[in-house]
């Protein structure tokens, strides 16, 4: 599933959807959307878990921006996690890895 996107008519805001399916997150029990949308604050955006064991959130981002993003797994396993289904990727020295992007 890509990440979910709905642009309102009446400002210039997108709701977009995340989404992590249960087999992403093998063990967690909790996990975080973090990005540049919450200043990578680790505990500002706790996703909701869904009864078939994937979990959800969305957020509303100013339109006309690209957003780097991650998640953070917590509970059962932990780490950082990308979206496979992102729009794009930008490597991040600081972390030593990819971030993922979205482009609303």
């Amino acid at each position: 599933m890509a990440l979910t996107k709905q642009f309102l008519k009446s400002r210039p805001v997108c709701k977009v959807k995340f989404r992590l399916e249960a087999d992403e997150v093998g063990q967690a029990t909790e996990v975080f959307l973090v990005g540049e949308f919450n200043d990578w604050d680790e505990r500002a955006t706790p996703m909701r878990r869904l009864k078939d064991g994937g979990f959800t959130a969305e957020v509303e981002l100013e339109t006309g921006r690209e957003y780097r993003f991650r998640y953070l797994l917590a509970g059962g396993a932990s780490g950082w996690l990308n979206d496979g289904r992102a729009d794009s990727y930008e490597y991040c020295p600081f972390a030593g890895t990819d971030n993922s992007l979205v482009n609303v």
